[in-house]
């Protein structure tokens, strides 16, 4: 990837692809003239709020559906977009509805329920609850950030190397003249929606969602990305917060570049545990102690920086790619072997292993088509939510503070300031995200998470009024459903039976 990083890095979850919604489940009914919770609400929401869902059968014991929201939450009567839904109905009695959010920006919610439910959701609470995933505005099924019509647009953003070396003046107008092409291209290809994809609005669109589920008050396991989401509605609307368990959490009130330290500092840190796991198998590529290896992959960064390797479809490989096909795989060591396999072959001089990385990581398939439009939505997001400094002095000086923290990691994320340069619509207005008067909410933070360090997670846990720290010794993304019977049984035990934790829990 050529391209600096915006903000966070990646999404929390891996879904499979898209299944179809198929044969009519119910009959359509006229839409009533209240809500369905029966709650007041102002006139020129009614509409949106009064809906009735009409299900459809799709997939295997699925039910898929598409609400309406404004495109405005400030102007509601402006228009309108569409959000998909898909409902695995409860095994048992139901509690009402869960959502579930896997993270990103721009990751499918839908996707991961329709595909991935047992990896989304453990039995006790499919059992006890409607999981209900969406895909947020601007992502996926919904209507969604477009900003290609061929996907060799596309490929040239994120693959085309800029010109100059990295932080040199030369670079940094490469850097944001192909970011302002992009924006522009998003807004011809999206239109106005690409101005309302900031996370107020998604978790204005989560109150729409419980009122139109029938539900007084969200339930949400929010993964990720999903954390801010759940943080937000807390300040939004803290008298209809349900049950929530935030995953692996965002510090919501964190500025952009706070975000690229922590998440650099993680990210190393990380490498240096599959460093050291990698120098103790046969398979290893690399030798020495750690910070000796540590020190060579540096300097493999260095290399082909300065001398891109070529792939056979003519793509080269750069820092920027590199870096993509690393932090991927290190999310789980479960992939650490891949990780392996992409530092030998690329030390070889190829780049092909890494390249398949990189393409899993956005969706692109051997034929070049992309089947996810979830970099879009991140970087549409981003550029919302965040005020990003393109100030060369100032991300000279940032630059400086990630190698720090991060010698081997951090310089591929210096600079990400040209990655909103030129973007097509201003930033959103900041909420500052206080969970005043919500109910009790878990914040599980995982300690060698490298996407959302423990840090973030011990403090939204503390900004959030009645928020509990579930803490786990694990390495990588997320908590919940991963096998940490300690973990699991306070997830379920507070979604399912409301039992409030007395205090922190530690499953440390």
């Amino acid at each position: 990837m050529s391209r600096r990083v915006v903000a966070a890095i990646a999404m929390a979850a891996l879904v499979l692809p898209l299944v179809g919604c198929v044969d009519l489940f119910l009959p359509a009914n006229p839409r009533p003239t209240s809500t369905p919770t029966g709650e007041d609400v102002a006139p020129d929401l009614e509409r949106f709020y009064g809906q009735q869902l009409v299900w459809e059968r799709c997939g295997d014991g699925m039910q898929c559906t598409t609400a309406e929201a404004p495109l405005d939450w400030s102007e509601p009567t402006a228009g309108s977009i569409d959000l998909a839904l898909v409902r695995h109905p409860a095994g048992g009695t139901p509690q009402g509805s869960l959502l579930v959010n896997p993270g990103g920006p721009g990751g499918s919610g839908f996707t991961m329920v329709m595909s991935q439910l047992d990896f989304a959701v453990g039995d006790r609470l499919q059992q006890a609850f409607d999981v209900v995933g969406y895909d947020p505005r601007g992502v996926g099924r919904s209507t969604a950030v477009s900003c290609y019509a061929d996907p060799d647009e596309f490929d040239a953003y994120l693959f085309d190397l800029p010109a100059g070396e990295p932080g040199s003046a030369e670079w940094i107008a490469s850097e944001v003249e192909a970011t302002t092409e992009l924006g522009a291209d998003c807004a011809a290809n999206t239109g106005p929606v690409l101005g309302h994809v900031d996370s107020v609005s998604s978790a204005r669109d989560l109150d729409l969602l419980r009122a139109v589920l029938g539900d007084e008050r969200l339930n949400l396991l929010g993964y990720s990305y999903g954390s801010k989401l759940g943080a937000i509605y807390a300040t939004l609307y803290p008298e209809r917060t349900g049950r929530m368990v935030l995953d692996g959490a965002l510090d919501p009130n964190a500025d952009s570049f706070a975000v690229a330290l922590g998440q650099a500092e993680g990210f190393e840190n990380l490498l240096r545990e599959f460093v050291a796991d990698c120098l103790g198998r046969d398979d290893c590529p690399l030798d020495g102690s750690v910070d000796a290896a540590m020190r060579d992959i540096g300097a493999l960064f260095d290399e082909v920086d300065e001398r891109p390797i070529a792939a056979a479809d003519g793509r080269e490989l750069d820092g920027g790619a590199l870096f993509t096909a690393v932090i991927y795989p290190l999310y789980s060591p479960s992939s650490w072997s891949t990780l392996r396999t992409v530092l030998d072959r690329v030390q070889d001089g190829s780049a092909e292993q890494a390249f398949r990385i990189v393409d899993a990581y956005y969706g692109r398939g051997a034929d070049g088509e992309y089947d996810k439009n979830s970099t879009e939505a991140f970087l549409a997001v981003n550029c919302l939510d965040y005020v990003l400094d393109d100030d060369p002095a100032v991300m000279a000086d940032q630059a400086e503070e990630l190698s720090a923290v991060a010698p081997v990691l951090g310089p591929q994320l210096a600079y990400g300031g040209v990655g909103c340069a030129g973007w097509p619509v201003e930033a959103a207005e900041r909420l500052e995200v206080t969970g005043t008067g919500s109910g009790d909410i878990l914040v599980l933070g995982a300690t060698q998470d490298p996407a959302t360090p423990y840090a973030w997670s011990v403090a939204l846990a503390g900004l959030l009024p009645k928020g509990h720290l579930v803490s786990a010794d694990r390495l990588g993304h997320t908590s919940y459903n991963k096998g940490i019977a300690c973990v699991d049984d306070a997830v379920e035990d507070y979604l399912v039976d409301g039992d409030v934790p007395s205090g922190d829990v530690d499953c440390r």
